[in-house]
């Protein structure tokens, strides 16, 4: 049942998440450390490090949802601040390289520009589900998120079909770290942004996202165009002036 609010702002209960959280991210910085350099019992404790974070990120998103939506806590007035901190995030990740001799580039006129429109045009989708969802279409909102995640894994497909093509890798000089670090760098964000919709999909499946409590979608739905507009910067910075 939803709990009565006497003011407008959420004083969170203590939490175990934080200090779990952070002994999983000492596991793996310290298990990382230790299998890149072969000691023994570093693998596992790399593992057991990354099972501890999903854990973790598991159980306090669900203590997130439930005090959203089952308790109430989450007012036009503590929405704000996710809103902000989503804004600030985006803007932080906000931050031309011609190919030495004797390095082969993509040609940024086949797969790279096949794929360049995708995300854009699956922002195109996250728009439609956002109004679908405004206006209370539910059923509408799922189909528009099916969609845009459909895009998106193609537009990962593509990539992974671009890395499998390239004809250099990541130590052949400045041209393949940038390359590499910076198209593998956005496409780890797009994989970030499909899991956070696919998330948002299954909460609107389920009738977790209303006209008037919808603030994880909106968060998703900013993260996602940010990703679209960001894919224009490699394509012409990396792609097309690496390839002339």
């Amino acid at each position: 049942m939803i709990q009565s609010q006497r003011h407008s702002y959420h004083l969170v209960d203590p939490s175990p998440w934080p200090i779990s959280g952070s002994l999983g991210a000492l596991a793996t910085t310290v298990g990382g450390v230790m299998y890149m350099h072969s000691f023994q019992g570093g693998a596992t404790l790399l593992s057991l490090g990354l099972i501890f974070i999903l854990y973790t990120m598991f159980l306090w998103w669900r203590d997130v949802l439930r005090e959203s939506t089952l308790e109430g806590h989450h007012t036009k007035a503590v929405q704000l601040g996710p809103r902000y901190g989503s804004i600030l995030f985006i803007v932080s990740e906000i931050g031309g390289i011609w190919p030495p001799k004797g390095i082969g580039v993509l040609d940024p006129w086949e797969i790279p520009l096949l794929n360049t429109p995708i995300l854009p045009s699956s922002g195109a989708a996250v728009t439609w589900a956002h109004h679908a969802i405004l206006v209370g279409k539910e059923k509408r909102a799922v189909y528009a998120l099916v969609a845009t995640v459909s895009l998106a894994l193609v537009s990962t497909g593509f990539q992974g079909m671009e890395y499998y093509q390239a004809p250099s890798t990541i130590s052949d000089s400045i041209y393949g770290s940038t390359f590499f670090l910076a198209t593998g760098f956005h496409g780890f964000h797009v994989i970030i942004g499909t899991l956070f919709l696919i998330v948002c999909g299954i909460r609107q499946y389920l009738g977790h996202l209303t006209k008037k409590h919808h603030i994880g979608f909106e968060a998703a739905a900013w993260y996602w165009h940010f990703v679209d507009v960001v894919r224009l910067f490699p394509f012409v910075s990396i792609y097309w002036w690496g390839g002339i």
